[in-house]
């Protein structure tokens, strides 16, 4: 029936990958699939009540709102590539807060702090891409199954698919950490908490701002950690080429220079507005000068007639200028990003600036770096060294593992190469010998690129490797037309014990009267067949092999006796390379085999077509044709002489 076909389709696609279930936790819906399939009704789900068109669906259909995810499948899979994508997104972000604050230099040779609105518009709406990804992901947690461990005793293990039980497991793991990642607390500082502080005439502090940054970007690295694992537990990985595993150990290293050069811009700001205070603090004492407000370090209140007064008469910026080796102040490692004007330029301009001084420092571990005795900057540079220090050596060792991992076959080539070379040197092998030799390595080189295929189809299941070799030998072993007789099944069941064949200009391949161990076919390249075996002496008879011939033939009259010695037939032929020759090999054990599984191949048409296509077979049959064409002459020409 059409819907029992329907069902058994959409049953097929739904099952992509093989998990354990208990049979306890089948649902209902599927018991009563079952019965459906095997009882005999063959009816489509209608809406109860429904009097017109129906719907037909699946028995074990589900919404995608209540569907449990294996934590196998694709879509998970590539789930946690584009969370991984989305945390590093998020990483670079976080620290863009830190270059809101700015210094403006006023007309009345006065300074005050501002928020770049712009800036905050931009890194706001990209914080709140990345938060809504964080939520993403805990949905998709409270909807992934997990292997239950007690399970994990023999194969995958079985999965969880209970909702209640992944959601409490789920609760008591790690959903405190991803609820503090997706929290939107720096949102919430700038637009709400700022605003509220300066209307009341509070102090302007960045403190608020840099505590919640902070506090948040831990948890949001760690998530990096434990999602890179999920990616390497599934795949083995984290990225399938060698040049993105650099690149990614890249980024990361840039990734903590743009961190840290953002933290020194936000505490060159912070040194910046702590010298303003003091020295505003030193006016407050004194009677006979306009009072000084923190307030007034504002630019929100650089308007009022009574800053604008006070910035007329006040020395707290000239006492506070960076460029100025007379003052008391000491602004140590943050002196350059305020005599530079850093702290004054555009966005792009100061970012740039403060991620090559990062990078600068991070590389060389914070050893060019002339502190102040302020504890806040020397901690500061005690964590740049440490981290530089760290980071650096992960970032060699991980780019090092990475790029080897490109040349380890072309290394592992050189010296082998090597060995070989001081193997004939020691052996004292003569000059032609050498250069065959080097010959077959460079050209075995080029033909596998180090690879061991035998050993990779030798570990994979027995229907990848008949399939990988229909695929690889059937198109070629078919242009030989000894094989284009044969149907499909015995050709795979030759394609599986075909071995591949290289040899060098001027090899031979095998000689004549020696045993034969195995039949080639010729792919590409040609080869040289002679013979001097012609039943009468003096006979030498030469032929060239071009692909799609084939060699050897002595071993498939040998395979098909019924009771095959244990002798291996002699060949009748010298068969040596004229060029480069690629191809496949039939080994004896291997073609007994096949002739003893496959009664096909002793086939009277069979044979008479191998007979056709053999040149030893062609050989031996003009021999005889000449042979006997010889004695009816020479009867003949007897006959006519006793005439005469």
């Amino acid at each position: 029936m059409v819907s029992s076909k329907i069902e058994d389709e959409m049953e097929l696609r739904k099952e992509r990958t093989v998990r354990f279930y208990p049979d306890e936790k089948q649902s209902s819906s599927r018991q009563a699939y079952q019965f459906l399939k095997h009882g005999g009704f063959n009816f489509g789900r209608v809406g109860s009540g429904s009097t017109g068109s129906s719907k037909m669906f699946p028995e074990d259909y589900e919404p995608w709102q209540k569907r449990i995810l294996d934590p196998g499948s694709e879509i998970v899979l590539k789930w946690n590539w584009v969370f991984l994508l989305m945390c590093l997104v998020a990483l670079f972000v976080d620290p863009l807060y830190f270059y809101l604050p700015s210094v403006d230099h006023g007309n009345d040779n006065s300074s005050c702090i501002k928020l770049d609105r712009s800036l905050s518009i931009v890194v706001t709406l990209f914080r709140t891409i990345a938060d809504v990804f964080y939520i993403l992901h805990m949905v998709m947690k409270f909807r992934t199954a997990y292997v239950a461990p007690s399970s994990r005793v023999f194969g995958r293990g079985e999965l969880v698919m209970d909702p209640k039980k992944i959601a409490r497991r789920y609760l008591q793991s790690d959903f405190a950490i991803d609820f503090m990642a997706a929290l939107p607390l720096p949102q919430i500082v700038i637009w709400l908490i700022i605003p509220a502080i300066r209307n009341s005439n509070a102090d302007h502090s960045n403190n608020a701002l840099t505590l919640i940054v902070l506090l948040q970007y831990i948890p949001r690295l760690y998530l990096i950690f434990p999602q890179s694992y999920q990616i390497i537990k599934a795949t083995g990985v984290v990225t399938k080429t060698a040049w993105a595993g650099a690149a990614y150990n890249l980024l990361l290293y840039m990734l903590a220079s743009h961190v840290l050069g953002a933290s020194w811009y936000l505490l060159s700001i912070e040194r910046q507005t702590t010298c303003w205070r003091s020295e505003c603090n030193k006016e407050m004492n004194f009677t006979n000068t306009t009072q000084c407000h923190p307030k007034y370090l504002d630019c929100d209140f650089a308007n009022q007639s009574f800053r604008q007064l006070w910035a007329n008469s006040t020395q707290v910026f000239t006492n506070c200028d960076a460029s100025d080796d007379n003052i008391s102040f000491q602004f140590g490692i943050f002196e350059n990003a305020l005599t530079s004007g850093a702290v004054s330029e555009m966005f792009m301009t100061k970012y740039l600036y403060c991620l090559w001084w990062g990078l600068q420092n991070l590389s060389s571990y914070g050893q060019n770096l002339s502190t102040s005795t302020f504890i806040g900057e020397t901690s500061f540079a005690i964590l740049i060294a440490i981290v530089g220090l760290v980071l650096f050596a992960q970032l060699i060792g991980n780019m090092q593992t990475y790029l080897q991992s490109m040349t380890v076959r072309l290394e592992e080539w050189r010296l082998k190469r090597r060995d070989t070379e001081e193997w004939m040197r020691h052996r004292q092998l003569p000059h032609d010998l050498r250069e065959r030799v080097r010959r077959f390595v460079q050209y075995k080189w080029l033909a596998t690129q180090g690879v061991d295929e035998e050993s990779i189809l030798r570990s994979l299941p027995t229907d990848l490797h008949r399939d990988i070799k229909r695929h690889l030998c059937l198109d070629l072993v078919r242009r030989v037309p000894f094989f284009s007789q044969m149907d499909d099944q015995l050709l795979d069941a030759i394609c599986e014990h075909l071995v591949s064949f290289l040899s060098t200009e001027g090899t031979y391949i095998v000689r004549e009267g020696d045993p034969v161990t195995e039949m080639l076919f010729i792919i590409r390249g040609r080869l040289e067949s002679a013979t001097t075996n012609g039943g009468r002496t003096g006979f030498f008879n030469s032929i060239t092999l071009k692909p799609g011939d084939f060699c050897g033939e002595e071993l498939l009259a040998w395979a098909l006796l019924p009771k095959s010695t244990v002798n291996m037939p002699s060949s009748t032929r010298t068969v040596k390379a004229l060029v480069e020759v690629e191809g496949f090999a039939l080994r004896a054990e291997d073609l007994k085999f096949v002739a003893n599984q496959f009664r096909r191949l002793h086939s009277k048409k069979l044979q008479h077509t191998f007979r056709l296509y053999s040149h030893h077979w062609r050989t031996w049959a003009a021999c005889f044709i000449q042979a006997a064409w010889r004695r009816f002459k020479k009867k003949k020409n007897g006959k006519g002489s006793e005439h005469a």
